[in-house]
């Protein structure tokens, strides 16, 4: 599938979370921490990989935000469910006004949509910025650089998991890691 193919089949999803009930995206959500749970020692294992080479390219201040132990997975799942705590944030009035001829306007927060991030280096974001997207209602591309690869994959394939599990389109989370800079570049 190309950049443009898997951007377009999150932009086809995402009206489906905007709709989506603060219940189902608590359920993707909460699903996605007890995946992560369980799927901590494959985790580990492509975060091993990606340490392993990234050892002699970043700094020790990056390797160390690349790192994920067991502690580190432990903590980003409850980060995650304290997301699923969170008040909704789509459908609330912003504000509420009437106009001199009796016309009502009422100002909503809605879902934008798709929204593109890229980061670097730090796996933890991809499950945080994903928990935070669906809460909101919106699809996210990601781009997690180059020495997340592996990881990020791995997260990916957990929060996609997460998403059909509350019967949501896994499309709603997708990574352009393995376009590189070009699928940042085609993303952007």
């Amino acid at each position: 599938m190309s950049v443009q193919e898997m951007l377009a089949a999150s932009k086809a999803a995402a009206p489906t979370l905007a709709r989506a009930s603060n219940e189902q995206k608590n359920l993707a959500i909460t699903a996605i921490a007890e995946l992560l749970e369980k799927a901590s020692e494959k985790v580990i294992a492509a975060n091993d990989l990606d340490m392993k080479n990234s050892q002699n390219k970043l700094s020790a201040s990056l390797l160390d935000r690349l790192k994920l132990t067991e502690q580190r997975i432990k903590s980003l799942a409850a980060a995650v469910r304290e997301v699923a705590q969170l008040t909704d944030p789509t459908g609330r009035i912003l504000e509420e006004k009437t106009l001199p001829n009796g016309l009502q306007l009422q100002k909503l927060s809605v879902p934008l949509g798709v929204i593109g991030c890229i980061y670097e280096a730090r796996p933890n974001v991809t499950v945080d910025i994903a928990a935070i997207a669906i809460k909101s209602g919106n699809a996210v591309a990601l781009r997690g650089g180059s020495a997340a690869e592996n990881t990020n994959r791995v997260l990916i394939e957990v929060i996609q998991a997460g998403l059909r599990q509350a019967g949501l389109p896994p499309q709603l989370v997708q990574t352009v890691d393995e376009y590189g800079r070009e699928g940042a570049q085609q993303m952007m």
